[in-house]
C-alpha cells in the first residue's frame, strides 16, 4: 500500500484548491549543475547509463529533494526514450547534444513505427517510477513526463537537435498525409507511456512540447494542439491516469494559451516571455498555471534571485491555481545556493501573499 502522501500543494494546486503558500518545483531540478549529480553521472557511465538503471534515476530524482524544500519531484529521465525504444538508436554526443542513428527521412521508414511495449523496451522507465515513488515515501508527489508529438517528431525526422528544424516542417508541408500518420503514431505510443507511468506510481503528468514555439498559429494548432489533445484525451479514457492531473508545456506558444485551455489538462506551463497574470486573466479559472521565472535569473545575485520571485508571485496574485517553476528548464552553470534562495523566497511569500 503507498504511503500516504505528506505534502500534497503541488497537486492542491493543479486542482486550483487552497493552499498555505505557492508550491514550487523547478524543471531539470535533478541536473549538472548539482555536484552530486555530477558524481552519479561519472558513475553510471554516461547520460544513457544514467537514464536507464533504475537505481541511478532514482537516486538523482532525490537529490534536490535534499537540498531542497521542493514541492514535487520529477521522474529523471529523457524525452527521447519513446522514440530510442522505437529503434531510431539514441546516443549523446559530448558536447551536440542527442542523435538518432536511424533518423526518419522516408514513408518506408516511418510506416515502419510501431508503439513500443511499455513493459519491454520501456521497462527501465516504469521500474525507476516505481522505486522513486517507494523511496519518496510519501514525501511529495511524483510527476510523470513525456514529451510531446511534435517535438518527438522534430527529433526523429532531423536525426539531432536543430535552430529550425526544417526538416520535419518541410514533410508537414510537403507531404502532410504522412506527417499526420507519424504524429499519430507518436500520440499513442506518448499515451501509452505516460498511462504506464501512471500505472507505475506516478502522481501528476506532464507534457513538453519544446519546440511548439517554432510553429505558426495554424500548423501549431493542426500539427502540436491536435496530438497534445488527443493524448490528454487517451489519458481520460483510462481508469488510473484520467485520476491525475496533466500538464501541457509549451514552450514560446504563449499565444496559444485559450486553445491548450480547452483540451481539458488540469493546467499549463508558461514560459518568461508572457506576464503570469496576463497569462492567469486569459485562461481564467479553467486551469492552473505553472511558471514562470527566467532561467537565466537564477545567475543573478541571491538578491535579484528573491527580488523577481517576489514579481512572479505578485503578478499571479491571490488566486488559487498557482504552481511556481521556471519558464524552462535550469541552466548547469547556477548555483545551488541560488535555487535554496528561490524555493525559501517562493514559500515565504507565498504565505505572505495569502495573509493579505
Amino acid at each position: 500500500m503507498a504511503a500516504e502522501l505528506r505534502n500534497d500543494r503541488f497537486l492542491r494546486a493543479l486542482r486550483r484548491e487552497p493552499t498555505d503558500t505557492t508550491p514550487i518545483w523547478v524543471m531539470r531540478q535533478a541536473g549538472r549543475y548539482l555536484p552530486e549529480y555530477r558524481a552519479t553521472r561519472g558513475r553510471a557511465g554516461s547520460f544513457m547509463g544514467l537514464a536507464t538503471n533504475p537505481e541511478f534515476a532514482c537516486e538523482v530524482t532525490l537529490q534536490p529533494l535534499d537540498r531542497f524544500d521542493l514541492d514535487a519531484a520529477i521522474l529523471f529521465s529523457d524525452i527521447l526514450t519513446i522514440p530510442d525504444a522505437m529503434g531510431l538508436g539514441l546516443s549523446f554526443e559530448q558536447g551536440e547534444g542527442p542523435r538518432f542513428a536511424r533518423p526518419l527521412r522516408d514513408a518506408a521508414a516511418i510506416d515502419a513505427l510501431v508503439v513500443p511495449d511499455m513493459d519491454g523496451e520501456l521497462r527501465y522507465v516504469m521500474d525507476a517510477v516505481r522505486l522513486i515513488r517507494n523511496e519518496l515515501d510519501g514525501r511529495v508527489p511524483l510527476i510523470g513526463f513525456s514529451g510531446s508529438p511534435w517535438t518527438l517528431a522534430c527529433y526523429m525526422v532531423e536525426g539531432e537537435g536543430s535552430r529550425d528544424f526544417a526538416r520535419v516542417k518541410a514533410l508537414a508541408w510537403n507531404e502532410p498525409m504522412l506527417a499526420h500518420r507519424l504524429l499519430d503514431t507518436i500520440a499513442r505510443a506518448v499515451a501509452a507511456y505516460l498511462v504506464a507511468q501512471a500505472h507505475a506510481g506516478a502522481q501528476a503528468l506532464m507534457v513538453f512540447d519544446t519546440w511548439g514555439g517554432l510553429l505558426g498559429p495554424g500548423p501549431f494548432r493542426e500539427l502540436s494542439l491536435r496530438y497534445m489533445a488527443q493524448v490528454v484525451d487517451a489519458l481520460k479514457a483510462d481508469p488510473v491516469s484520467r485520476e491525475l492531473p496533466a500538464i501541457l508545456f509549451s514552450k514560446g506558444a504563449g499565444g496559444q494559451l485559450e486553445a491548450m485551455a480547452d483540451t481539458g489538462c488540469a493546467g499549463l506551463g508558461v514560459d518568461w516571455t508572457l506576464d503570469i497574470g496576463e497569462a492567469r486573466r486569459r485562461v481564467g479559472d479553467r486551469v492552473a498555471l505553472q511558471g514562470n521565472l527566467d532561467p537565466s535569473v537564477l545567475r543573478a545575485t541571491p538578491e535579484i534571485v528573491a527580488r523577481e520571485a517576489r514579481a512572479v508571485l505578485d503578478a499571479f496574485g491571490n488566486h488559487p491555481g498557482h504552481v511556481f517553476n521556471l519558464g524552462h528548464g535550469i541552466t548547469p552553470e547556477v548555483d545551488p545556493e541560488n535555487v535554496k534562495v528561490l524555493v525559501d523566497t517562493v514559500h515565504e511569500h507565498g504565505r505572505v501573499i495569502r495573509g493579505r
